[in-house]
């Protein structure tokens, strides 16, 4: 309320000055066709200066936004990461009877450009993956992610996060691995109906995760080499990478 009186007042004033001025120039010229000529003639083309003037000037705020809010979701998805990513991708490749493939194919991502992470990020849709969720270890899947639900929820709390629809969709895949691998008490006993669905489930938050993981590394290749040497030094994909820089 005290904004919008602000904002009548401030007109109102304007306002004023403007019959001032208009009533100074007649002062002097004493030529009322004059004033009202220009009067009409700038009040024609007021409705064309405000669409330009606002178009342009909501253009670069929304970009300046835009930009803002990104930035601040890279610094999320980056400890996400940190955090939780990079251990459960290596927890997932050992689910994954093919994981030698996409090992190969993303082992050399600190050689990439530009269009090899397009290239290797249309190749994830179409990638094979053999998931058996007998082949790795369950219970410490679990107790990875039983630890970090906390931190999992703070970021599903982020309303920043509703702009980056891949990134969501990421995370309520790894939640929902979680929920599921906490309800059951343990994992010797189950039938192989319940087996394929938690199959179902790591397979769906795995190829979602190597998706962001390719687009966080593109972000950090593009906008911080410094951040992108460490990581395609910590590759998960590449059984030799190490974070020892050796030359």
């Amino acid at each position: 309320m005290k904004k919008l009186n602000w904002q009548i007042l401030l007109g109102l004033i304007l306002a004023l000055l403007s019959a001032i001025l208009y009533f100074v120039h007649y002062l002097i010229f004493r030529d009322v066709h004059h004033i009202f000529l220009y009067l009409i003639g700038d009040i024609a083309f007021l409705p064309i200066e405000v669409l330009f003037v606002t178009l342009i000037i909501d253009r670069v705020l929304s970009a300046r936004e835009k930009k803002t809010m990104l930035e601040k979701l890279n610094m999320v998805i980056g400890a996400f990461f940190s955090e939780v990513g990079l251990k459960l991708i290596y927890l997932f490749e050992e689910f994954d009877l093919n994981a030698a493939a996409i090992k190969k194919d993303l082992a050399d991502i600190d050689k990439w450009k530009n269009k090899d992470f397009l290239r290797q990020s249309g190749k994830i849709d179409k990638y094979k993956c053999n998931i058996n969720s007998k082949q790795g270890n369950l219970d410490e899947l679990k107790t990875f992610l039983s630890q970090r639900r906390t931190f999992l929820l703070r970021l599903l709390e982020n309303p920043n996060l509703l702009e980056h629809e891949s990134f969501t969709a990421l995370l309520w895949a790894v939640f929902h691995l979680t929920e599921e691998l906490e309800y059951r008490n343990g994992f010797k006993t189950l039938p192989d109906t319940d087996y394929n669905h938690l199959s179902g489930d790591i397979k769906r938050a795995y190829l979602l995760i190597i998706k962001e993981y390719l687009a966080y590394i593109k972000h950090l290749k593009t906008n911080y080499p410094y951040l992108f040497s460490l990581a395609a030094r910590t590759n998960p994909f590449n059984d030799e990478a190490s974070p020892i820089v050796n030359n």
